[in-house]
C-alpha cells in the first residue's frame, strides 16, 4: 500500500484524474474541476470534497446524483481511494471520506521522523528561490513593541517556507539612508558624542534616540538648525569622510542591538543589505522608467501614475502619484525598493519576493508592484511573484496601540525581560523542586514562547489585545498549554525504552480515543498547507492547540503503560507521534520546547 503524508492529495488528484481520463467525464465536461478537499466534520467523515456541488450546479446536474456517479467510479479498484477510504455522499452533493484503520496504522509507522515528514512535504512543493524581506527595522531606533510582529510573523513564515522546500533568503533590508541621519550627525557633533567609545550598544542607541528627538524639537523652532541638519546630510550623501565614519558607527550600534534581540527571539538573518547599498543603483531605475514612459517629471519630482489606483488626491482627477525621486534629486523608499527588486531578481534569481510590514503600507506596495509589473514587462525582464504580507496592531487593555504608561513605545527588551520574570514566578508555584539553572531555561522558553504564540495564534491581519494573564495561562490556546502537553508526553516516554522500534501487533484495533488522536495527527499536513498557502501561521497554531487537547483527552481516559503489550505499543506510538508533530509545529512558529515543566 502506497502511503502519502497528506490524504487530501490522494482525493484531489484522483478526482482530477477521473475528470481528465474517464470517457464519461472527459467527453462531457470541458471545464477544469477543483475538488476543494477539506477536513470534515467528524460526524460525517475525515475529509470532504466540496467542489462537486458548485460544479454540478454550473452544469445543471443534480448534485446528489452527480456525486454518486463520481463516488462509484472512485470505488473501483483502479483508484487508490477504494483502498484508503470509506466513501459516502451527503444529500447536498458532498463526498465524505473516512480513512480505514490499516491506512492510519501504516501512516503512523511510516512518518516517524521530522526528516521523513519534511522530505514528503518538500517533494510536493516548489524548490524555487524565495527572498523574504524582514524584519527590516529602521536604523538608529531602539527595538520596540512595533518590531515584535515583523520578527515573529516573518520568522515563522520563513520557517514554514523552508520546511516546504523553498530555497529561502532572509534579507534584513534596513533603513540606513534617510534624512534623519543629518539630524543625528549634527547632534552627535554638537554634543561631542563618540559612539565608538560606548561599550553598551543599547545605551548608545538610547542616546541616539534622545538626540534625534532633541534635534526634531530644535529644528521646528529654529530654521537655521534645520538647515544645518540638511548640510550634514548632504555631506554624508557626498561621501564626506567624517560624516561617513559617524554614519557607520550609528549603523554598527543599531545592528548590534538588533542582533542581540534576534538571538534572544531565535530570528535568523541571511543577509543585511540596507538602503545605502542601493544608493548607486537608483540612477538605472530613473533612466529606464523615463525611457519607457512609465515615469515623468512632475513639479521637480519623478513620479509614476497608476490609473488602477482608486485613491485620488483632492482637487485632482489623477490618482496619488508614486514618487520615485524627490524634488531635490534624492532617492526615497520607492526608488530603493525598485532597485532592490531588480537586484534580487538579477543576483538571486528570485522567483518570489515577500514583504512584511504593517497594514499602513498597503498603498505603497500596491503602487510598487504595479510599477514593477509595467517596467519588467516593457523591458522583457522575468517578473517575480511579489507578495505583501501585512498585519494589524498590538493593543493594550484600552484597545489602543500598546505603549508604556508615559505614552512612549514599549522597549522590546523590557517586554522580553518581563515575560521571563512572570514565567519564573509561575514556575516557582507550579514546580518548586526545579533547580535554578533548569528553572531559568524553562522560564525563558515559556516566557518568550508566550509572547510569540499570542502574536502568531491570532489572524495576522487582525488587531489583538496584549494580555499577560491570558498568554501565560496553562489553560486555553496558549504556549504554556502546548509546552505542558509536550512535556507531559516526554515524561511518559521516559518511563519506557525510547529506542525500541514501533513494531506492532495488528490483531489489536484502535479504540475510539486512539482513533481520534491518530486522525488528528494525520491532519498535520493539511494544517501546514493551509498556513503555507495563505502565509498565516495562526492555522498551524490552531491545529497544535486542537492536537494538544485531543491528546490530553486520550491520555485522561487511556493508560499508556499497559499490562497488555500490544495495547502499550500502539499507545506509545501515538505518544511518540504526537510529540514529534508538536515539536515540528512549535519549531515552525519559533517556539522552543522544554523536556519537563
Amino acid at each position: 500500500m502506497q502511503i502519502l503524508l497528506n490524504p487530501t492529495q490522494i482525493i484531489k488528484s484522483e478526482i482530477i484524474h477521473l475528470f481528465h481520463n474517464d470517457p464519461i467525464f472527459k467527453d462531457k465536461f470541458k471545464a477544469i474541476i477543483d475538488p476543494i478537499v477539506r477536513v470534515s466534520d467528524p460526524r460525517f467523515g475525515d475529509f470532504q470534497a466540496n467542489g462537486l456541488l458548485p460544479f454540478a450546479k454550473q452544469n445543471r446536474l443534480n448534485p446528489f446524483e452527480f456525486a454518486n456517479i463520481v463516488t462509484d467510479k472512485l470505488r473501483s479498484k483502479e483508484y487508490q481511494c477504494s483502498k484508503y477510504f470509506k466513501m459516502t455522499v451527503a444529500k447536498q452533493g458532498f463526498i465524505n471520506f473516512t480513512l480505514n484503520e490499516n491506512y492510519i496504522i501504516k501512516w503512523l509507522e511510516l512518518f516517524s521522523s521530522r526528516e521523513k515528514i519534511s522530505k514528503e512535504i518538500s517533494r510536493r512543493n516548489s524548490s524555487e528561490t524565495v527572498v523574504i524581506d524582514f524584519p527590516s527595522a529602521n536604523t538608529a531606533k531602539q527595538p520596540h513593541i512595533g518590531h515584535l510582529r515583523p520578527m515573529n510573523i516573518g520568522e515563522s513564515i520563513a520557517r514554514i517556507l523552508e520546511f516546504s522546500g523553498a530555497k529561502l533568503i532572509r534579507d534584513n533590508h534596513i533603513g540606513d539612508w534617510g534624512t534623519n541621519f543629518g539630524s543625528i550627525i549634527m547632534m552627535l557633533k554638537n554634543e561631542s558624542v563618540d559612539l565608538k567609545k560606548e561599550k553598551n550598544e543599547n545605551a548608545a542607541l538610547e542616546k541616539i534616540d534622545q538626540l534625534y528627538k532633541k534635534a526634531n524639537f530644535l529644528e521646528k523652532s529654529d530654521p537655521l538648525i534645520r538647515d544645518k541638519s540638511r548640510e550634514e546630510l548632504v555631506k554624508l550623501q557626498n561621501n564626506d569622510a567624517t560624516n561617513t565614519e559617524i554614519w557607520k558607527a550609528i549603523v554598527d550600534v543599531s545592528n548590534k542591538a538588533f542582533d542581540k534581540i534576534f538571538k534572544e527571539l531565535d530570528v535568523k538573518v541571511d543577509i543585511t543589505l540596507g538602503e545605502s547599498f542601493y544608493k548607486d543603483k537608483v540612477n538605472r531605475i530613473y533612466q529606464e522608467l523615463l525611457e519607457l514612459n512609465i515615469a515623468e517629471e512632475s513639479e521637480g519630482a519623478l513620479v509614476v501614475w497608476h490609473n488602477e489606483v482608486k485613491k485620488f488626491s483632492k482637487n485632482n482627477s489623477r490618482p496619488f502619484p508614486f514618487n520615485i525621486r524627490k524634488k531635490d534629486g534624492a532617492s526615497n523608499y520607492a526608488s530603493t525598493d525598485l532597485a532592490t527588486i531588480l537586484y534580487r531578481k538579477e543576483k538571486f534569481n528570485a522567483k518570489t519576493i515577500i514583504y512584511l510590514t504593517d497594514a499602513r503600507q498597503q498603498d505603497h506596495f500596491q503602487q510598487l508592484f504595479l510599477t514593477t509589473k509595467k517596467w519588467f514587462l516593457k523591458k522583457s525582464y522575468s517578473l517575480p511573484e511579489l507578495k505583501h504580507i501585512w498585519w494589524g496592531t498590538i493593543l493594550g487593555s484600552d484597545n489602543k496601540p500598546l505603549k508604556t504608561k508615559s505614552g512612549n513605545s514599549l522597549k522590546l527588551q523590557d517586554l522580553i525581560d518581563e515575560a521571563i520574570q512572570r514565567a519564573n514566578k509561575i514556575l516557582l508555584k507550579k514546580s518548586p523542586n526545579l533547580d535554578n539553572k533548569e528553572k531559568a531555561a524553562i522560564a525563558k522558553a515559556v516566557g518568550i514562547g508566550a509572547i510569540k504564540y499570542a502574536d502568531l495564534s491570532s489572524n495576522r491581519t487582525q488587531d489583538y489585545v496584549f494580555d499577560w494573564e491570558r498568554m501565560l495561562s496553562f489553560e486555553g490556546n496558549t504556549a504554556p498549554y502546548l509546552l505542558y502537553a509536550y512535556a507531559r508526553i516526554n515524561s511518559i516516554l521516559k518511563k519506557v525504552d525510547l529506542e525500541k522500534p514501533d513494531s506492532l501487533d495488528y490483531s489489536y484495533t484502535l479504540n475510539e480515543d486512539e482513533l481520534i488522536l491518530a486522525k488528528k495527527l494525520i491532519q498535520f499536513p493539511t494544517a501546514f498547507n493551509q498556513s503555507l498557502k495563505d502565509l498565516r501561521p495562526h492555522f498551524l497554531c490552531t491545529y497544535l492547540y486542537e492536537l494538544s487537547g485531543v491528546f490530553n483527552a486520550f491520555y485522561s481516559k487511556n493508560k499508556v503503560i499497559h499490562e497488555k503489550i500490544d495495547i502499550q505499543k500502539k499507545r506509545l506510538m501515538l505518544c511518540r507521534r504526537t510529540k514529534l508533530i508538536l515539536k515540528i509545529g512549535l519549531d515552525l512558529i519559533g517556539i522552543k520546547t522544554v523536556e519537563r515543566m
